[in-house]
């Protein structure tokens, strides 16, 4: 019996450059960057000052000041991007969504901001004052969860915790669920607000962050030869995917495929990738092979691109590895460069620009990119967006613990 298609059929997204799907998009291609200066907490004590942060987003005003307060702030952005998500599919948010939908959510550290509060109360003030509410803001599982509380998605729930392919980890495996008839529609994402002074603090510890606190929006730069280091982000991504039959049957706008997915991991190294992009390599493989293409049929790759020297040269080697002289011929671009690292929500980020790329016929620019490095000499869409009909497009993600996870989707 031949495997059922999987389609995407709604989108929500709140992330450093806008709140919704359309406004992230005419940023995107437009080549506005959402970082800045960090407006949250003080800075003058970390060597970094800068992230991708969400804007505009008061989740008192959005949920309420109750919702809001049991809450950590990575679960209330997830509740927004499926809102989004649930409508633009044109399904009912005030019904349950019962036993035939699942739900799917990557996140790299789940609730550490209601994580280090906990902490710091019980290092103050003793363990009688922690906050009751601590152990469910703090769960990494706590966003799927809540997600699925609040829509009454009672089917199969899982959450990956794979560093920063943890989403796109996700889509993959909601894929599967769909294909396999497990169920006819699965709510796939990731959700990440790590930006707190302790993660900038840890990160930069180890000197995986941008340090051009002078100039933030200039500060991600994949693939360039001056690139110092990855920026961090923060948002979630939602997408509704189901089944070619079931999108049909409800008449809902199709944005396109989910056609293949390979995961691998590196077994070689907790943070640094292996030379060459080995792992990333067989994934991106396995990835076409599950899609039923050919090397030849790969149209855009919306690379990891981090921003550091050792992803970007080992990408670019792996891409060259599968693809050969045609690597030289595809479009490719990292729009990291325009959020920060979204870390665990980074993959759904990216699926979904993938996906828009395919729809729209426009690739979005990888900005910041004025002095190539000459191990990095493929097609990154420099500065500004490129208009191409495409039929398929590849998204990589690769996460810290040496996880790989690619994804490929077709526009029909």
């Amino acid at each position: 019996m031949s495997k059922r298609r999987v389609v995407i059929t709604g989108l929500g997204t709140i992330n450093p450059i806008a709140n919704n799907v359309s406004d992230t998009w005419n940023g995107l291609i437009n080549g506005q960057s959402g970082i800045g200066s960090i407006t949250s907490f003080d800075t003058s004590d970390l060597p970094v000052s800068f992230a991708g942060e969400v804007k505009n987003f008061d989740a008192n005003e959005y949920m309420g000041k109750q919702q809001a307060r049991k809450l950590d702030k990575s679960s209330q952005l997830s509740i927004f991007a499926t809102e989004e998500a649930l409508k633009d599919a044109n399904l009912n948010t005030e019904e349950r969504l019962g036993p035939n939908v699942g739900i799917v959510f990557g996140t790299g550290i789940g609730g550490i901001g209601s994580t280090e509060q906990a902490v710091r109360t019980f290092d103050e003030r003793g363990a009688s004052r922690i906050n009751p509410l601590a152990i469910t803001q703090l769960m990494p599982n706590s966003s799927t969860g809540q997600v699925a509380i609040k829509y009454g998605i009672e089917g199969p729930s899982l959450t990956i915790t794979t560093a920063c392919a943890a989403s796109a980890n996700a889509v993959g495996e909601a894929k599967n669920m769909i294909q396999n008839g497990i169920v006819d529609m699965v709510i796939a994402g990731g959700t990440e607000s790590g930006t707190t002074a302790m993660t900038i603090g840890a990160f930069a510890q180890i000197r995986a962050l941008s340090t051009n606190n002078e100039n933030p929006t200039e500060a991600c730069k994949p693939f360039d030869k001056d690139r110092d280091g990855f920026v961090m982000g923060e948002g979630s991504t939602v997408l509704v995917m189901e089944s070619e039959e079931s999108a049909i049957n409800r008449g809902a706008e199709i944005y396109g495929y989910v056609a293949g997915y390979g995961a691998t991991t590196d077994a070689f190294h907790i943070t640094a990738p292996a030379e060459g992009g080995k792992g990333a390599v067989v994934a991106m493989q396995k990835a076409i092979a599950d899609a039923g293409l050919t090397i030849d049929e790969v149209d855009y790759i919306n690379a990891h691109g981090t921003s550091t020297p050792a992803n970007d040269k080992n990408e670019t080697a792996a891409i060259k590895t599968v693809f050969g002289e045609r690597a030289y011929e595809i479009d490719i671009s990292s729009t990291k460069s325009m959020t920060g690292h979204l870390l665990g929500g980074g993959g759904a980020f990216e699926a979904m620009v993938s996906v828009l790329t395919l729809k729209n016929g426009v690739i979005p620019p990888t900005i910041n990119l004025n002095n190539p490095d000459e191990e990095c000499d493929l097609k990154y869409t420099p500065n500004n967006a490129i208009k191409k009909e495409l039929s398929t497009a590849m998204s990589n993600s690769f996460g810290f613990g040496g996880h790989n996870g690619v994804l490929v989707f077709k526009k029909d």
